[in-house]
């Protein structure tokens, strides 16, 4: 019997669309074309997640997120030789989901005289059918991975007033920025749904309000890359109400949020399609029956 020799190793799986992150191994590590996930071997009382997020920036150059579930592949080869002597192999390899930001730089490595020599994102299709040469690491983690599915609920005002209706701008730091949309948001756990009206007609348009009857709900499915850069079966209910305001000129209350302006615009305008809005703007609109002809 060899010497036994025991690894543990962290590993990510990125996925991006019909696209995964991969790294080539290095012409020391194979002679041949060869790609993984990016990761490798845990320290020595380093923690797996810190070590897939160090790996991940030296063989990617890009800083990842890693979450908090991982699947582990155990690989034991009891006769095989490493540097001329016979061993035992048993290699523990943790992976877990990651991603990097949806506006990441092309990947590029950044270790120096390692075991990766370029890292790519690759077509999913290509590592299932086998055009590209991957280790079996590879294709086990695509087995188990399983996009995120991810529910929010949300409740909106619908404030109509001499015409106008007041609607909100979402900032660069929301989907489609500049794009209006009712004033509203997420419901907080444990917060009924006319709490967040009240809470967020203050957070966006600094102005006192009130929940009334439910117009309409809203529900929107898709798949598709989140602004962090995770892949998400995402699935958006919105509760729509009408609401009512108290006197004032509405103004952005939230410092560093998703909104970052506030106005009453014109029915008319929104008919006439003069500004970007959402499509619940729209059926808001239709359900209450204030469409106005442009």
């Amino acid at each position: 019997m060899g010497q036994r020799v025991q690894r543990l190793a962290a590993y990510a799986v990125i996925v991006r669309g019909d696209q995964i992150l991969l790294s080539r191994l290095a012409e020391r590590v194979t002679k041949r074309e060869l790609w993984s996930l990016p990761g490798g071997g845990v320290d020595h009382g380093e923690a797996p997640r810190d070590a897939v997020v160090r790996e991940v920036y030296e063989e990617t150059g890009l800083h990842a997120e890693v979450g908090e579930t991982a699947h582990v592949h155990s690989m034991h080869v009891a006769d095989s030789w490493r540097r001329g002597r016979r061993v035992d192999a048993h290699s523990v390899r943790i992976v877990y989901e990651g991603w990097v930001p949806a506006d990441a730089p092309e990947p590029h490595v950044t270790e120096v005289d390692g075991s990766t020599a370029e890292a790519a994102w690759k077509p999913i299709a290509s590592v299932l059918d086998g055009s590209l040469p991957t280790v079996s690491l590879v294709s086990d983690a695509l087995t188990s991975y399983a996009v995120r599915q991810r529910q929010r609920t949300a409740a909106y005002a619908y404030v109509v007033r001499d015409g106008a209706i007041l609607l909100t701008r979402t900032s660069d730091l929301a989907p489609d920025p500049g794009t209006w949309h009712l004033p509203g948001g997420g419901i907080d756990h444990g917060e009924s749904p006319s709490d967040t009206i009240r809470r967020e007609l203050w957070e966006e348009c600094g102005l006192e309000g009130e929940a009334g009857a439910l117009l309409t709900v809203l529900d929107h499915h898709f798949t598709g890359t989140a602004p962090n850069g995770r892949e998400e079966d995402f699935h958006a209910i919105g509760i729509i109400y009408r609401a009512e305001v108290g006197p004032g000129e509405p103004r952005v209350v939230e410092e560093g949020g998703t909104t970052d302006a506030v106005a009453w615009v014109p029915l008319a305008d929104v008919a006439a399609r003069k500004l970007k809005v959402y499509g619940s703007v729209r059926a808001a609109i239709e359900a209450a029956g204030d469409n106005v002809s442009a």
